[in-house]
């Protein structure tokens, strides 16, 4: 089987770089052994602001410009509901806050974002003296949707294996790659927290950040935006509710935990007083890295060999900006951002 590409990973930032393959006509295989989960218990929010400190996203405007038309191509693609519009609404937590968040609004790369009005809280159930600020153009995407239709997809035209990729069967030749019984012309990983165990760039700086989710379902709570306060409140639907997210540096596993369910329970506590269940819990482990930029590049030695990783918290808006990176960089000699670059750990 010859093939210009094999792709490891069915996360974001696989399924982004397997559609800039696509885009441009180029063949490939995917190799996925369902061990990663960050990507599956994604919360999927797009938001353009970081409402810790009322800043703008890096890059926000062309990260947004590239991946909403390319989730729009996918959901049309394979027949599935993917991006679901609802504007976020930050708590504020007193009046020192309202008057952030107004400097804030009035700031040229944020004004588009940050709507000026304050929005009185008229819910019951939520506890916010001081109301909300919106933020605007913001959305959800089903992540978890997503990557099980794309598999799917992948499945039904006999591109995706799924079992663990074995390093060391790659063997180098003078077009490319041989691995069992595929050539390509290159390979790229974007395995997640599974880099890992990768010994081509095992040595990157990832910073693994396990997250938790609790899933609860409210019937009194009956809100049509995303809540953040402490946590965020994402709605789904049916009166039900992702509640999170959690960090942990230490427990590195796939389980959850009583710790992390008890953290949360204690911050929606805080922020509604209506009755909820807690109906699941989920958890992964977040590629996250120190300057919070993502690991792309080239190996210095083995030059079909490419990494793409490190999409941290939000990776549905930063993904296909750098799968399309990554593509011009291997294809037409374009230069990655140094930013991105992986080469800015090198020195």
């Amino acid at each position: 089987m010859k093939v210009d590409y094999i792709v490891v990973g069915t996360g974001i930032a696989g399924i982004s770089f397997c559609e800039q393959l696509k885009a441009n006509n180029k063949s490939f295989v995917v190799f996925d052994n369902a061990s990663q989960q960050s990507s599956t218990v994604a919360g999927g929010l797009y938001n353009p602001v970081v409402l810790k400190r009322f800043t703008s996203v890096w890059k926000s405007d062309e990260q947004l410009d590239l991946a909403l038309p390319l989730y729009a191509k996918i959901e049309s693609e394979l027949n599935v509901k993917l991006d679901y519009k609802i504007p976020v609404y930050r708590k504020f937590a007193s009046l020192e806050e309202q008057n952030d968040w107004f400097s804030a609004s009035d700031k040229p790369l944020l004004s588009k974002w940050l709507s000026a009005k304050i929005i009185k809280n008229d819910n019951a159930a939520i506890d916010a003296p001081f109301g909300f600020g919106e933020v605007l153009e913001t959305g959800r995407i089903d992540v978890k949707t997503m990557i099980e239709a794309y598999k799917s997809d992948l499945n039904s035209k006999n591109l995706l294996f799924e079992d663990a990729f074995e390093y060391d069967l790659i063997e180098e030749t003078n077009n490319g790659i041989q691995y069992k019984n595929i050539s390509a012309a290159q390979v790229v990983f974007a395995e997640g927290y599974g880099i890992k165990q990768n010994p081509f760039f095992k040595h990157l700086p990832l910073v693994p950040a396990k997250g938790e989710l609790l899933i609860i379902h409210t019937p009194e709570l009956q809100i049509d935006f995303v809540l953040k306060a402490g946590v965020f409140l994402i709605p789904l639907g049916d009166d039900t509710y992702i509640v999170g997210a959690t960090y942990e540096w230490k427990d590195l596993t796939n389980n959850v935990s009583i710790k992390a369910k008890d953290e949360l329970a204690a911050k929606l506590t805080k922020l509604i007083s209506c009755p909820y269940k807690i109906v699941n819990q989920v958890a992964g482990i977040r590629p996250t890295v120190k300057d919070r930029r993502p690991l792309v590049g080239q190996h210095d030695k083995h030059k079909n060999l490419f990494v793409l990783n490190g999409l941290g918290t939000r990776g549905v808006m930063i993904g296909p900006y750098v799968a399309k990176q990554l593509y011009d960089f291997i294809e037409n000699n374009k230069p990655l951002e140094k930013a991105i670059d992986i080469k800015r750990f090198e020195h």
